[in-house]
C-alpha cells in the first residue's frame, strides 16, 4: 500500500499536479499550435484525391464505335493486358474517340506504370492509321469550386471573347484575399478554319481537292533551316510563314500560270474563321451563355477563392463588362464547406455551454469550467497534428471532428468527478487530484484507447475509399489522445487548485440549484441504481441473456429491412439537374426542341412550389444542347461529354433554409411535368450533392454483344416492374446508322485501289485536316471541306466523282 501512495506521489501525474506553470504551458503551447496551424492548413470541399487510374484516350475523328473498338482499344488492351501492377483495364468505344482506362493495384507507382504504359503504346503498330497519338493522364478528381456565367443577348464569338477577357482578368485579379491560379472557359465550341472549295469550282480550274489541300500544306509552315556561320557570328536559318487567320489564308497561291499570274486561295474558296461544325447552346436564365470553371489547386483555400471570385463578380467586372453583359456566380460548391464550418463552431459553442451546464449542477462549476477546456485544447492539438497526416479542413474531416464531440471530454468527467469525490470526503485537493488521477488512470487510458481502436479499420481501407475515409479516424484518434494528455497531466494541476467545500459558507441561489440537483442524482443513485446493479450480479445470467435477446432482436430489425441501409445519407442540395441523351445521328434541332421542353418544364415548377413571400423557387437556370457540362467526365473533349444528340437542365434552387420542400421533392414534381419524351434513350432527373451518382449500377460482361444487349434489355424490363424503381437506363448506345463501301471488280480493273476510293469519300463528306495551330491560347484546326450545302448525301452517294 505504501509502494502505491509513493508511486502516486512520485508520478509524471502528480509531478505535473505540483507544477501549475508547467501544465499551463503544456496547455498553451497546444492551444497555440492549433491557432497557428488553422490559416496554413488548405481548406477545401473534398479531399483531392488520385484514384490510382491512368487513363489512355485516343482521338479517331468521324469513327464508329466499332472502328475504335477494333482499331484504338483491342490494340491498346492486347499490348499492355500483362504488365505489372494493373488490376483492371476497362476499354469505352465511342465515336471519334476511345478511352482505356488502367486501374492499378494498391500502393503501386503510377509514375512507373504510366511510364512502362507509355513504352507499351509507343511499340504498337497496328492502331488505326486515321487515329491520332494517344494520349496518357493520371485520374485526379479535379477540385472546382464554382462557375462563373457570362450571358448576353450576343452572337457566340464576341460571348467566347467576353468570356476569355473575364477569365484574363479574374487570373491578374490581386485585390481578393488569394490570386486566382486555374480558370477555364468551358460550354464551348472549339476554334476552326474551314477552307470551303465548291466541286464545280474545282472542275472549272481543272483542280482536285487534294492538290488545294497540299498548296496549303506547303504555303503554312514554321521549318527551321539550320544555321550559317559568318564572320560576325552563327545565324539561324528558319521559315516562318505559318498562317493564322482568314486573311493570311486567303493569300496562299494554288496554281502559278506561265504568264506569272497566281490563282489565289481567295479566288476559289470561302474561308471561315468560326467554330467547328458540330452544334452546341448554353442559355443562362434564358440569355446565350459561356461559362468560367474556376478551380482549386495544390494548397490553395477553397474559402479564399470563393471569395475573391464573388469580389471580381460584384466589384471588379460591372466597371469592366459592355453593357448588356452579367456575370453571375454559379453552382458554388464552397458553400457547402462554409457551411460545414459555421456547423463546426455552433456545435462546439454549444458543446462547451451543455458540456459546462451539466456539470455544474451535478459537480462544481469551477470543476465544470475545468473540464469543458478539454473540448479546444483536445481540437487544438487535434489541428496542430493534421499537416503530419497530409488532412486538409474538408468535408469529412469536419464531420469527424462533429463527430467527436460529444466524446472527447468523457475521460475528463470521470477523472474530475472521482476527484472531486475524494475532496468531498475531506482529503486535500493537493493530495487528491494526483490519487484520484491515478486511481482511474487505467480505466480511462483503456476507455480512449478502445475507442480509437474503433476508429482504426478505416486507415486499413483501400482504393478510392482508403484516400477518403481516413480522413475521419486521423481526425478522431489525435483528438481523443490529446483528450487523454488533458485529463492525465493538466486537468490534475488545475484540480489541485480546488478550495476544500466550506459547508458553513452562505449558498446563492445557483449554489442551491446545483446542491438540489446534485443531490437528487446522488439519492437516485443509491435508491435505484444500486440496487439495480447489484441484482444485475446476483442474477447475472438472466442479465446476459437479455443482452443476447436484444442483440438478436437488433440483428433481426436490420436483417429485415425495417431499418434502411445507405452507403450515403441523403443530403439536401440547392441543385437539380436533368440529363437527356438522344440517339446517335439525330438531328440536332430534335434534341433541342427536346431541351425546350425540359427548360419550359423547369419554369412551371413555381406553380406548385412558389415560396409564400412570392418570386420565384429557381434562383438560376443553365440549359445546355450539344454539351452536359455539369459532368465532369473522361470520355468528352476536356473532360466535358459534347454530341449532338445529348443536353443538359440544371437549376440552382432557394436555398433550404428558405423553402418548405426538398429537392428530390422538385425532381419528382419536374419528372411529372415533362412527362414522356419519345424516342429518348436516357432521361434522368437527379438531386446534385454528396450522395450524388446512380443509386444501383449492376455490371454485365459477355463474349458476344448482341446476346449481351438482350440480356441488358431483359434485365432493364425486370427492373421496371418494381415500383419506386425510376430512370433505368445503361452504357451500351446505339451508333449511327452506317453504310460499308466495298470494290467491285471493275474498280480494280481501271486500276483504283480501294484506299483511294476511301479518301474520296472522306474528302467529300468530313474534309481533309490540313493542320493545327496554336493561335494565342487556342488550338485551331484547320480544314479544307466542300461547302455545307454540297456535301454528299446517301440519294447522291453513287454519282460521286472518283
Amino acid at each position: 500500500m505504501a509502494n502505491k501512495k509513493e508511486q502516486e506521489e512520485k508520478g509524471l501525474i502528480a509531478w505535473f499536479s505540483r507544477n501549475h506553470v508547467a501544465a499551463n504551458f503544456l496547455m498553451l503551447a497546444i492551444l497555440l499550435s492549433g491557432i497557428v496551424t488553422w490559416p496554413t492548413i488548405k481548406k477545401e470541399i473534398f479531399p483531392e484525391t488520385a484514384v490510382d487510374s491512368i487513363t489512355i484516350t485516343v482521338p479517331f475523328p468521324n469513327a464508329t464505335p466499332e472502328e475504335v473498338e477494333k482499331g484504338v482499344t483491342i490494340p491498346i488492351e492486347e499490348a499492355i493486358q500483362d504488365l505489372e501492377g494493373i488490376d483492371t483495364i476497362r476499354s469505352t468505344a465511342n465515336e471519334s474517340v476511345g478511352v482505356v482506362t488502367v486501374e492499378a493495384i494498391n500502393d503501386f507507382d503510377l509514375a512507373l506504370l504510366k511510364d512502362k504504359l507509355q513504352s507499351r503504346i509507343d511499340a504498337i503498330r497496328n492502331l488505326s492509321e486515321e487515329a491520332e497519338e494517344p494520349t496518357l493522364e493520371e485520374v485526379v478528381i479535379k477540385a472546382q469550386v464554382m462557375s462563373i456565367a457570362v450571358s448576353a443577348q450576343a452572337d457566340e464569338r464576341t460571348l467566347r471573347e467576353l468570356a476569355e477577357k473575364a477569365r484574363l482578368e479574374l487570373l491578374n485579379f490581386q485585390k481578393g484575399p488569394v490570386p486566382i491560379t486555374q480558370a477555364f472557359v468551358a460550354a464551348v465550341r472549339d476554334y476552326e478554319i474551314s477552307i470551303e472549295v465548291s466541286e464545280q469550282t474545282l472542275r472549272a480550274y481543272e483542280l482536285t481537292f487534294d492538290q488545294v489541300a497540299a498548296a496549303v500544306r506547303s504555303s503554312s509552315l514554321d521549318l527551321p533551316g539550320g544555321s550559317v556561320r559568318t564572320s560576325a557570328g552563327e545565324v539561324l536559318v528558319r521559315t516562318e510563314a505559318r498562317r493564322y487567320s482568314a486573311e493570311e489564308f486567303a493569300s496562299i497561291p494554288v496554281v502559278t500560270n506561265p504568264d506569272g499570274s497566281t490563282l489565289k486561295l481567295s479566288d476559289i474558296a470561302l474561308i471561315r474563321d468560326g467554330f467547328e461544325e458540330d452544334d452546341l447552346v448554353t442559355r443562362f436564365d434564358g440569355k446565350p451563355a459561356t461559362l468560367i470553371n474556376v478551380f482549386r489547386v495544390g494548397d490553395e483555400d477553397t474559402l479564399k477563392i470563393a471569395e475573391t471570385v464573388k469580389q471580381f463578380v460584384y466589384e471588379e467586372a460591372p466597371s469592366m463588362m459592355p453593357a448588356g453583359v452579367s456575370l453571375e456566380i454559379w453552382k458554388d460548391d464552397s458553400v457547402y464547406l462554409d457551411g460545414r464550418l459555421k456547423l463546426l463552431a455552433k456545435n462546439g459553442i454549444v458543446g462547451l455551454l451543455l458540456v459546462a451546464v451539466v456539470l455544474a449542477l451535478f459537480l462544481r462549476p469551477s470543476l465544470a469550467i475545468l473540464v469543458t477546456l478539454g473540448i479546444p485544447m483536445s481540437f487544438a492539438g487535434a489541428i496542430a497534428f493534421m499537416p503530419y497526416t497530409e488532412i486538409s479542413v474538408n468535408m469529412i474531416s469536419l464531420f469527424a471532428f462533429i463527430l467527436v464531440l460529444g466524446i472527447v471530454v468523457d475521460d475528463a468527467i470521470v477523472v474530475g468527478e472521482n476527484v472531486y469525490s475524494r475532496i468531498r470526503a475531506g482529503e486535500p485537493p493537493k493530495l487528491a487530484a494526483p490519487r484520484g488521477t491515478h486511481e482511474v488512470g487505467i480505466i480511462v487510458t483503456f476507455g480512449v484507447l478502445t475507442t480509437a481502436m474503433a476508429f482504426t479499420p478505416m486507415l486499413g481501407l483501400s482504393g478510392v475509399s482508403g484516400k477518403i475515409w481516413p480522413n475521419i479516424p486521423l481526425i478522431v484518434i489525435p483528438t481523443l489522445l490529446f483528450s487523454l494528455i488533458q485529463s492525465k497531466l493538466v486537468l490534475p494541476a488545475h484540480l489541485s487548485l480546488l478550495s476544500l467545500n466550506n459547508d458553513t459558507k452562505k449558498v446563492g441561489p445557483f449554489l442551491r440549484l446545483q446542491h438540489f440537483f446534485s443531490r437528487g442524482l446522488e439519492a437516485a443513485v443509491e435508491r435505484y441504481y444500486t440496487p439495480l446493479i447489484a441484482t444485475s450480479v446476483r442474477f447475472r445470467y438472466i442479465v446476459v441473456s437479455l443482452f443476447l435477446s436484444l442483440l438478436i432482436v437488433t440483428i433481426g430489425v436490420i436483417g429485415s429491412g425495417w431499418i434502411k441501409f445507405r452507403f450515403f445519407p441523403d443530403v439536401e442540395t440547392d441543385i437539380v439537374t436533368t440529363k437527356v441523351k438522344m440517339p446517335q445521328g439525330i438531328s440536332f434541332e430534335r434534341t433541342q426542341e427536346v431541351v425546350n421542353r425540359i427548360e419550359a418544364g423547369a419554369w412551371k415548377l413555381d406553380d406548385h412550389f412558389r415560396p409564400p413571400e412570392g418570386g420565384s423557387i429557381i434562383n438560376h437556370m443553365l440549359a445546355s444542347t450539344g454539351v452536359q457540362p455539369l459532368i465532369q467526365g473522361m470520355d468528352g473533349i476536356n473532360g466535358v461529354p459534347k454530341g449532338s444528340h445529348i443536353g443538359e437542365v440544371t437549376i440552382e434552387l432557394t436555398p433550404g433554409s428558405d423553402r418548405g420542400f426538398t429537392g428530390l421533392e422538385v425532381a419528382s414534381k419536374w419528372r411529372e411535368i415533362v412527362g414522356p419524351v419519345p424516342g429518348v434513350v436516357e432521361l434522368s432527373f437527379n438531386v446534385e450533392a454528396a450522395a450524388g451518382g446512380n443509386a444501383i449500377d449492376i455490371e454485365m460482361v459477355g463474349n458476344d454483344q448482341e446476346t449481351l444487349r438482350s440480356a441488358v434489355d431483359q434485365v432493364k424490363a425486370a427492373l421496371a416492374e418494381f415500383d419506386g424503381v425510376i430512370d433505368i437506363s445503361d452504357s451500351d448506345i446505339e451508333g449511327k446508322r452506317q453504310l460499308e463501301l466495298e470494290l467491285l471488280p471493275g474498280g480494280e480493273a481501271l486500276g483504283l485501289r480501294l484506299a483511294d476510293v476511301a479518301n474520296q469519300v472522306r474528302q467529300g463528306f468530313y474534309g481533309d485536316e490540313i493542320q493545327r495551330l496554336q493561335r494565342g491560347r487556342d488550338e485551331v484546326r484547320v480544314f479544307v471541306r466542300y461547302p455545307r450545302d454540297e456535301r454528299r448525301s446517301i440519294t447522291d452517294l453513287e454519282s460521286m466523282k472518283i
